[in-house]
């Protein structure tokens, strides 16, 4: 791929040759990627509403419209909310979202392509199938958007920096810094993941034989110890349960997002690639060069599960502090990318390529099918809100169905709000984590406690006096989980009184 994708001369420059000499095939994968952003009638990533609707009150805040609330500065977690509030001040955020996310979906997908072929050498085309699955698996149907835009410029990043022939030369490593810049102000983890690895790989190339072996056990031995002070510290709230034993947290679990026959097909496709390995392994055992190669991915990989192994899921430093939520659950999409760079080196047969492009094509049928449950529930949620006085203050409560891991539904009340109605119980202002944020003398628009917008939407909040006038979005079929209704809340009550949560 050196020859293929790089070739002699400047890394950037001969990426764009490549580009040049294959755009057809650029422009017709690129539409197949962006395509689940336009077969429905919205995007459905769960905490994708949530973003929308804080970049309409962005839009407030700047008018001098959102008593109570500002716009902070900050440097990280803020690349694709200003990036969307931006295109929706030009074209609507029904245009914008479209756009961003696709653009979104874009940097993710070439990222990855651009990092396995720098890493093995070759362009795979054929492992195309796999990494347009990943590109849409539990971080995007989670709605983790910076982070997925992060770790895709993060891949940029490395693909640039790679210390291997021309492409770790001259303007690459400027280029490789303005994408790891990026990254940074998408969300820290592509960053961070960027320059460690390369320091990782810097450190291990100056080494030599055998003494390579410290790189991996100085890494592994750090994370114990890393696990070892988290416990200790009887001062921090630390959970380390992913809802995943470690052993399935191996980065085909990004595909376990919807119910349980996401998670038979990731243990097919899991099954596909080891088969492919084991055959090449097979097939080049008294390869040397071939070992060579596979050495630094297989390693990287193995570390990448040491930190899923190591590091807690959920984290919270003080007892007023938002939540760091989901950290493994995010992590095993960086397992997933350097799996991809270990088979990458494999010679995939056809029958490995047909196999891997038929779970693409039941993947995204299975994804189709869900998103469209959920088109319906937020369809169900836009006509009862356009019924809404403008400035009506609500709380969702809308439960996920009990089999499927992508749990955030209940933004689609945040998307339909945008524009005529505020969502009391919206967590980013409270969090402190966001642009968004409310002032210490808080705010009529929303709740100034991160703990009591979790308390609201999960059902277990009792409404004060202060809370009111405020209406309660819930599910209220045992049948059909996608109809809702609307009412008025009264002080005492809980947020759980009323609806039939999915599986209840």
């Amino acid at each position: 791929m050196r020859s293929a994708m790089t070739g002699p001369g400047s890394a950037v420059g001969s990426g764009f040759r490549w580009v040049g000499r294959n755009w057809l095939a650029v422009l017709g994968v690129s539409a197949l990627v962006v395509l689940p952003c336009l077969w429905h009638r919205h995007i459905e990533a769960g905490d994708l509403g949530s973003h929308v609707y804080n970049a309409w009150l962005a839009q407030l805040i700047g008018k001098g419209l959102a008593p109570g609330l500002y716009l902070a500065s900050q440097w990280n977690n803020i690349l694709f909310d200003v990036a969307l509030l931006r295109v929706g001040n030009l074209l609507g955020f029904v245009a914008a979202e479209r756009i961003v996310v696709a653009a979104c979906a874009l940097i993710f997908f070439w990222g990855v392509f651009a990092l396995v072929g720098v890493v093995t050498g070759r362009v795979p085309w054929l492992l195309a199938p796999c990494m347009g699955m990943l590109a849409y698996g539990y971080s995007f149907n989670m709605g983790f958007m910076n982070y997925f835009t992060s770790i895709g410029l993060g891949c940029f990043c490395l693909a640039l920096a790679w210390p291997s022939g021309e492409a770790a030369r001259g303007g690459a490593w400027a280029a490789a810094a303005a994408f790891a810049g990026l990254a940074w102000l998408a969300h820290p983890i592509g960053f961070l993941w960027a320059v460690a690895t390369i320091v990782y790989v810097a450190i291990r190339r100056m080494l030599p034989g055998w003494w390579q072996l410290v790189m991996p056990a100085v890494a592994a031995a750090s994370l114990v110890v890393g696990r070892w002070y988290l416990h200790r510290r009887s001062d921090l709230t630390v959970d380390w349960h992913s809802g995943l034993p470690f052993w399935q947290s191996n980065g085909a679990d990004q595909l376990m997002v919807y119910g349980d026959r996401y998670a038979r097909l990731a243990w097919i496709l899991l099954a596909l690639g080891a088969i492919c390995f084991v055959v090449e392994v097979v097939a080049r055992r008294r390869d040397a060069e071939w070992w060579n190669k596979v050495a630094l991915p297989a390693e990287l990989y193995l570390v990448a599960m040491i930190a899923v192994a190591a590091l807690p899921e959920n984290l919270r430093v003080s007892l007023y502090a938002a939540w760091v939520g989901l950290l493994v659950s995010r992590l095993t999409t960086i397992s997933a990318i350097l799996g991809l760079c270990v088979l990458g080196c494999v010679n995939l047969r056809k029958w490995g390529f047909v196999g891997f492009a038929g779970l693409a094509a039941l993947y995204f049928l299975y994804l189709y099918q869900d998103t469209g449950t959920l088109n319906r529930l937020e369809d169900n949620t836009e006509r009862l809100v356009a019924l809404l006085p403008v400035g009506t203050r609500i709380i969702p409560t809308i439960g996920v169905d009990p089999d499927w891991r992508a749990e955030f539904v209940g933004h689609v009340a945040d998307r339909a709000c945008a524009g005529r109605c505020f969502v009391y119980s919206n967590y980013e202002p409270s969090s402190r984590q966001f642009r968004v944020r409310v002032a210490a003398g808080g705010s009529w628009i929303v709740t100034g406690s991160a703990d009591n917008a979790e308390d609201m939407q999960g059902g277990g909040y009792d409404i004060q006096a202060g809370d009111l006038p405020v209406k309660q979005l819930y599910q209220c079929s045992r049948v059909d989980w996608t109809k809702l209704c609307l009412r008025d809340l009264a002080e005492g009550e809980s947020t759980g009184k009323f609806g039939f949560r999915p599986g209840g």
